[in-house]
């Protein structure tokens, strides 16, 4: 399963994308940031991110997408930002017919460190060494998209196959 996880946000958002399957180590098969001016116009960062996600989809054809969940944060621009991004990720998976799944920051924390209060530091170190990667991922946006990732492929992945299972079942 190949799977595209999208650490929102509207100046920087991480993009990882991984191969693997529930139980087994994942491969890494992408990541980046995605970058806009806070200068610009809201609706063409919004665009730009919209673009991104639609290119990213159509090249490493992604059996699904993982998303963070947005939580409250005492600055409201900030949230505001970073749920927007979210939303265009969200439609872009629509859009082309994936599976879209949310994940809270404690879910992946937990999912990659063992421990939904990790930090950013731990989250990166164990997205390093699960990926094998030669160098941690940079920025943390990157990391935190692949944990992402690892997260659905680990957990959504097995909860994909149980609703299947269920809905095959019911036939």
């Amino acid at each position: 399963m190949r799977v595209l996880g999208v650490d929102p946000g509207l100046t920087r958002c991480g993009v990882g994308i991984v191969e693997g399957v529930p139980g087994r180590p994942c491969t890494m098969v992408h990541y980046e940031v995605v970058h806009s001016d806070p200068d610009e116009e809201l609706a063409h960062r919004l665009l730009r991110l919209d673009r991104r996600f639609a290119e990213l989809i159509t090249e490493f054809a992604p059996a699904s997408v993982a998303v963070e969940r947005v939580f409250a944060q005492n600055n409201v621009g900030t949230v505001m930002g970073t749920a927007q991004a979210g939303a265009i990720a969200i439609v872009a998976g629509a859009r082309a017919g994936l599976p879209v799944t949310l994940y809270t920051p404690s879910e992946v924390k937990a999912a990659v460190t063992g421990s939904g209060s990790a930090d950013k530091a731990q989250v990166t170190l164990m997205v390093t060494r699960l990926l094998k990667l030669a160098a941690p991922p940079r920025p943390a946006d990157a990391a935190d998209a692949l944990a992402l990732a690892i997260c659905h492929v680990w957990r959504g992945g097995t909860r994909d196959k149980l609703a299947a299972a269920l809905k095959a079942a019911r036939r």
